[in-house]
């Protein structure tokens, strides 16, 4: 067992169904303590079953035995609502059953304020999962989903394994006959799903609705077990030439004593939670401390915008300050935000538009600060077709004389396209997005994967090991959040990100290599990139960053085209061709167009060639660095140009440059704008506009290599998606 984070003190959804009380089991397994339990029940006790996609309640009278059953204090509420939203990102709607829910919570967390978890038994189902997310999140709760995603027969095997003894209430299935299979025990079941999971499909721990369970036993049930005495099955349809829907109506049960000393005396309270719900918001965040002001100062320093593309864009933006000075990560980072919300503003756009954030901050023990400037700006509210993605990592931003915070978005044109993956419970499926950022969204054909850890998803903690062991989490997290959209980062990925921390050894970074070198296939291996980051979320050793090719299912998928290109790249400058070796490109059906390319000490020394001094890689000049920059500007062009691209389908351009140059930001970035700008003066066929259309990024190191000891790395991504 790894050591967890902390233990929560935790209230359990119950329906009485299997996976609720297996859920309550992993909990357990994971530190937690379980303090009480809570139900929704019918109005009326003669209904056993509502049609509701959200609650379980075959079986509901004799839930309130398992406060006794568990010595443990049992809260109830009488459903009220009804489905009113039927969306799958819910949304606070007065008389919705969801209502009934935050008002039992509500009442919960009232009398026992210790409770900072809700547990629940959601395997697959995303409707349930992120309407009780939505209820946590209200309360300031943490949502655990141990069985998320996790595979179903699998699932069923272990719960028979650890002693859960269930009984059939609903059936609604074909092969599955009320009067032969209601009111059966699970593990007599267990090879009649599993012939009807192969014959028909059927979900084996029932998350099609193919059966509800009542638990009567399991190791959670200390002091006593159910016996049901006496029931009666109800045909819901039963003339159906399909499948019969039967539940099973108990008429009377008992309870046996485990426990010899447990006095029945003192048996635990059950609380009938009744009234209107509050309603209230979820809180956009923590309150910011009280003298701290998004807008002060902003007259007072200089921003530096930049924007690419056209249907789909990146907008960065950054403080220019020569002085390396900062008015604080918080007011620095909020000020970048409120430039950005006004460029994005000016265009017809919004928060909702953005597909990804690139957060670069200059602080990472500041990141829980740098987190709440960032929701106040970024919420669900505003983004109501999905929070974006986000990777985060610490740069010498200041150093750089580029104040305390930086930020690239990704914008998309058409924001009702994309599909937005936001879990924010905590599993064993893959590690939580507790705030508002995502997992990964899906646009147009390409997945953008949030920036991933090294973390174990149950606990949050990352992995013991070392760099190598973290990636290799990192990258089973991210296989995890791939196969969600029916595809895989080893297969699929066309651009990877490997982020290091400084403070890896060079043995250290050659392990990342080749771990990483052994994951992927040689030969379709996408384009990788490698940045040194002053410091990680967690102190995490490495975090990585998938770019996949994910298109539509009816799309024809077809093999990428890694490193190869579609015409000899040759006399990109002057009758100097750069090294093959440091150049990778991947063309996919002429559509997307991602490409590394890495101006080592070496090929910087062969661009400068025709100059009289020799080039330093140390302490590069002004003159040299211009040279260079006219360089990277024409195989920009070429690279574009030879695959078929214009300016306009260009997404992403950065130019990662070390600090070791000693050149500084201001400067780095007046060379890059005048090689444009000469370019666009030669070919009078590029028109650029007033803004850069390149992010100039300061790092420790990058390359294409582990080694990052790259003078000037390009990183591109161009779309005609």
């Amino acid at each position: 067992m790894r050591e967890r984070e902390r233990e929560m003190k935790v209230v359990a959804l119950v329906s009485g169904g299997k996976d609720s009380c297996f859920a309550m089991m992993r909990c357990i397994d994971y530190g937690h303590q379980i303090v009480a339990l809570a139900n929704l029940i019918p109005l009326d006790d003669s209904v056993d079953e509502l049609d509701s996609y959200m609650y379980q309640t075959a079986g509901h009278q004799i839930i309130v035995s398992y406060a006794e059953c568990m010595g443990l204090p049992l809260f109830r509420r009488r459903i009220h609502g009804s489905t009113r939203e039927h969306s799958v990102n819910y949304r606070m709607t007065p008389g919705d059953e969801v209502e009934d829910m935050y008002a039992l919570l509500h009442e919960v967390k009232r009398q026992i304020p210790s409770v900072n978890a809700v547990s629940s038994g959601a395997i697959a189902s995303d409707y349930q999962r992120m309407r009780v997310e939505s209820v946590c999140s209200r309360l300031g709760l943490v949502s655990l989903a141990f069985l998320w995603k996790q595979d179903q027969i699998t699932l069923l095997e272990e719960m028979i394994r650890r002693g859960i003894v269930a009984v059939t209430v609903k059936v609604a299935a074909i092969g599955l006959n009320p009067s032969e299979h209601l009111g059966r025990e699970l593990k007599d079941l267990k090879l009649h799903l599993l012939k009807l999971n192969e014959k028909y499909g059927i979900h084996v721990c029932g998350e099609g609705g193919e059966y509800e369970t009542l638990t009567l036993d399991c190791p959670l049930f200390h002091k006593a077990r159910i016996f049901i005495d006496k029931y009666k099955g109800i045909l819901d349809n039963p003339n159906s030439t399909i499948a019969s829907v039967g539940v099973l109506h108990p008429l009377s049960f008992h309870l046996e004593q485990k426990d010899a000393s447990y006095s029945t005396s003192h048996l635990p309270a059950v609380f009938e939670v009744e009234g209107n719900p509050t309603f209230t918001q979820a809180s956009s965040s923590k309150p910011l401390d009280s003298e701290f002001d998004p807008d002060k100062g902003e007259q007072a320093v200089n921003f530096r915008i930049s924007s690419t593309g056209k249907n789909l864009l990146s907008v960065g933006c950054w403080i220019q300050n020569s002085s390396k000075t900062s008015n604080g990560l918080q007011e620095d980072l909020a000020a970048v935000l409120r430039q950005i919300e006004l460029r994005l503003g000016a265009e017809g756009f919004g928060w909702v538009n953005v597909l990804y954030v690139h957060l670069y901050i200059s602080d990472m023990k500041q990141f829980a600060l740098a987190n709440e400037v960032y929701v106040k700006y970024i919420t669900s509210a505003e983004c109501h077709f999905g929070v974006p993605s986000r990777s985060t990592i610490e740069l010498p931003l200041v150093k750089c004389g580029l104040g305390g915070g930086y930020v690239e978005v990704l914008v998309a044109r058409e924001p009702e396209k994309k599909k937005v993956l936001h879990v924010q419970s905590i599993s064993c499926w893959a590690p939580s997005c507790i705030g508002p950022y995502s997992q990964a969204t899906q646009y147009k054909g390409v997945l953008y994967m949030a920036g991933q850890l090294g973390l174990d998803p149950p606990t949050m903690n990352l992995c013991v090991g070392g760099p190598t062991a973290e990636l290799e989490q990192a990258l089973q997290n991210s296989e995890a959040v791939a196969k969600c959209f029916n595809t895989s980062i080893f297969t699929s990925t066309f651009l990877f990100v490997i982020y290091c921390s400084a403070r890896l050894t060079s043995s250290e970074k050659m392990q990342v290599r080749e771990k990483l070198k052994s994951s992927f296939d040689s030969s379709d291996s996408p384009a990788f990139l490698y940045v040194l980051a002053s410091d990680l979320p967690k102190g995490a050793s490495v975090e990585v960053k998938p770019v996949i090719y994910a298109p539509e299912v009816e799309e024809e998928t077809e093999e990428l085209e890694v490193g190869k290109l579609r015409m000899p790249l040759e006399n990109i400058f002057g009758k100097l061709q750069i090294d093959k070796t440091c150049y990778q490109l991947c063309n996919i059906k002429d559509k997307l167009l991602s490409c590394i390319v890495s101006i080592t000490n070496t090929e910087a020394s062969k661009i400068c060639s025709q100059d009289d001094s020799a080039f330093d890689f140390q302490c590069g000049s002004k003159k040299h660095m211009t040279i260079i920059s006219t360089f990277c500007a024409s195989i920009v062009a070429k690279t574009l140009c030879e695959n078929g691209f214009s300016w306009n389908d260009l997404v992403i351009l950065r130019f990662y440059y070390p600090t070791s140059l000693l050149l500084s930001a201001d400067l780095m970035d007046c060379v890059f704008s005048e090689a444009f700008l000469d370019l666009a003066r030669d070919d009078e066929s590029i028109k650029f506009g007033k803004e850069p259309l390149f992010n100039l990024v300061p790092v420790i190191g990058s390359g294409q290599s582990a080694h990052m000891d790259d003078l000037i790395t390009c990183e591109l991504l161009a779309s005609k998606l």
